[in-house]
């Protein structure tokens, strides 16, 4: 016999609000019929998925909800969004849950990732920016004198005038600072003019996960006050999804003026390999080591669409060998969310993190490759992580890496992320 489902109904306004908050959605008009649960890798986290959810929400089970940590286990990847018939924005009422949370009570991970963001007036690691600022210069002083080819290389900060502005996640100059290198050695070999910027210098913003949305803004205002203030033309993103849309959708969001264009550097690596001002190169692949790209949802599903994943695997396989690489399927618009985003890297529910991971996993192992190309850091965090503990074999490895290798110029401590086969190629 069935179980009664019982029912406590608490209107705290939760269905009234989202459908105030997303007008091209209807929650009466839910047709339950599971598409959303169907494709979400997060279903049966906490014993809860997309449909469920949404049920609850409609019979006003608004006590059920509230407190309900499922909101911190889905990324908000919007694949539920982009299957439903009736456009109901089911992440957009996990956003607006979140939000609910007494913020002392939200995710410790997340919620310090963003005061430290917050009161440094740096990153989500609180490295205040003299810290930063000598990295780069010591780094940048170690390239010119050690790698052949650089002896000219410049990095600058807040550089009045410079055509480009760049963000960089802070992850890099606090835990890895070789690996800055391989994204300052592209922008010179294309004679990039551009500069580092010294206010919210960090790309990454855990305040939007957090669903704190005055911090969230304050990043992303200051950070476009400030570029404006250098006289930049273009503001480019680095090899970082939530950071993109951070401030893509920050910009909308927010109503924030800015003089600039916002653009995702893949998009130039795309352009200036085209143009035949980045010179890469598939040929060092001569024993046919296999490649798949994940789709960042933040970048792709959320805000530029399939155009950013076409350029994805247009530089992909310029620097691999068009036959070298083996897409996923699904793929691009449709890609699955890999577990990473939406703050779940830091919500501290790991266990979960790691089965809604399964997903991606299983898309990865099926097309047999040896390297996971991410062009955003959580999506590298969490497919690097779905390697180690599931012993799948596979390495993740960002794209600026494989273009400096395909051009040769990868220095000896730029290697972290290759593997056996490739680790002194080219040395």
């Amino acid at each position: 016999m069935l179980d009664t489902l019982k029912i406590v109904y608490k209107n705290d306004g939760i269905a009234e609000q989202v459908k105030a908050l997303i007008p091209d959605g209807n929650l009466t008009a839910c047709l339950t019929c599971g598409a959303c649960a169907s494709g979400c890798p997060a279903t049966g986290l906490h014993d809860m998925d997309p449909r469920k959810f949404i049920r609850m929400a409609i019979f006003g089970m608004d006590q059920e909800l509230e407190r309900h940590p499922w909101v911190w286990s889905c990324t908000m990847c919007q694949r539920c969004y982009d299957v439903c018939p009736m456009s109901i924005n089911i992440p957009q009422l996990v956003f607006y849950l979140r939000s609910l949370w007494p913020r002392e009570e939200r995710p410790k991970g997340i919620l310090g990732s963003c005061d430290h963001h917050i009161n440094s007036h740096g990153g989500a690691m609180g490295v205040p920016f003299e810290d930063f600022k000598f990295t780069v210069e010591d780094l940048a002083e170690e390239c010119r004198e050690e790698q052949e080819g650089f002896e000219d290389l410049t990095v600058a900060i807040d550089r009045e005038g410079a055509y480009f502005a760049l963000n960089q996640n802070s992850r890099e100059p606090v835990t890895e600072p070789d690996e800055l290198l391989p994204l300052w050695k592209i922008l010179h070999k294309v004679g990039a003019d551009w500069t580092y910027y010294s206010e919210y210098w960090g790309g990454e913003n855990y305040c939007m996960f957090l669903a704190d949305d005055e911090s969230w803004e304050k990043i992303v205002r200051a950070q476009a006050e400030h570029i404006d203030k250098l006289g930049c033309k273009v503001f480019i993103n680095t090899e970082c999804g939530h950071s993109f849309f951070a401030v893509w959708s920050g910009l909308q969001r927010f109503n924030i003026p800015h003089n600039f264009e916002f653009k995702h550097i893949v998009e130039y690596y795309a352009q200036w390999i085209k143009e035949g001002k980045l010179r890469v190169n598939s040929d060092w692949n001569t024993t046919n080591i296999k490649f798949t790209a994940q789709d960042p949802c933040n970048v792709v599903r959320k805000s530029l669409g399939d155009k950013f994943a076409d350029d994805l695997r247009y530089v992909v396989k310029q620097v691999v060998g068009e036959d070298n690489f083996v897409d996923m399927v699904p793929n691009r618009s449709n890609n699955y969310c890999c577990g990473g985003g939406g703050g779940a890297l830091q919500a501290g529910f790991t266990e979960e993190r790691r089965q809604y991971g399964r997903t991606k996993l299983d898309q990865i192992l099926a097309t047999g490759a040896t390297y996971v190309v991410t062009p955003c850091h959580n999506c590298h965090a969490q497919i690097e992580d779905l390697s180690h503990h599931y012993k799948a074999g596979y390495h993740t490895v960002h794209l600026w890496t494989l273009i400096c290798l395909s051009m040769g110029i990868l220095g000896e401590n730029e290697r972290t992320y290759l593997g056996p086969d490739l680790a002194e190629y080219g040395l």
